[in-house]
């Protein structure tokens, strides 16, 4: 069995590994073909998609709009041996309907915490309302993905 075997990560801990991710980086493809490196929060969407928001304005919107590739970068760990991360490849779909930014800002800001009741909820949709216009939704579904945990090696390396 490869190197790359032993380190890849199953489904479910891939799935585990980035539902359990704050932060990513978000490589667009800049004017010059010079990659675009970003980080940014996002949500997970049931079928897998990744999803976040950016100002309509941003520099990802306008590489994005001429280039719809991306690679996204969920990665975590400090000493090699405990190195683990994913690259999840893809094209973005922009959303502008303004509705279905609050749905992704209110996904992304809920993540971590506990789901608000509908009052609280209907709260935050009225809050994220005053921002959701000047925002552009990204939404990722991944064609390719790598993965990695040089946990799996017990330091073996």
């Amino acid at each position: 069995m490869s190197r790359r075997d032993q380190i890849r990560m199953t489904e479910e801990e891939l799935r585990d590994f980035v539902a359990n991710s704050k932060t990513l980086i978000i490589n667009s493809i800049g004017p010059d073909g010079v990659p675009h490196p970003m980080p940014m929060w996002f949500g997970v969407e049931d079928d897998g998609a990744v999803v976040m928001t950016t100002f309509r304005k941003s520099q990802k919107i306008a590489n994005l709009k001429r280039d719809p590739r991306v690679s996204l970068l969920v990665e975590d760990g400090t000493e090699y041996a405990e190195l683990r991360g994913a690259v999840l490849y893809g094209d973005a779909e922009l959303i502008d309907d303004t509705e279905r930014v609050i749905d992704i800002l209110a996904a992304v800001t809920t993540r971590d915490q506990p789901a608000p009741d509908e009052e609280g909820m209907k709260g935050m949709r009225k809050v994220l309302a005053t921002t959701a216009s000047k925002r552009t939704g990204i939404r990722i579904r991944p064609g390719r993905i790598v993965s990695w945990d040089h946990r799996k090696l017990d330091g073996a390396y």
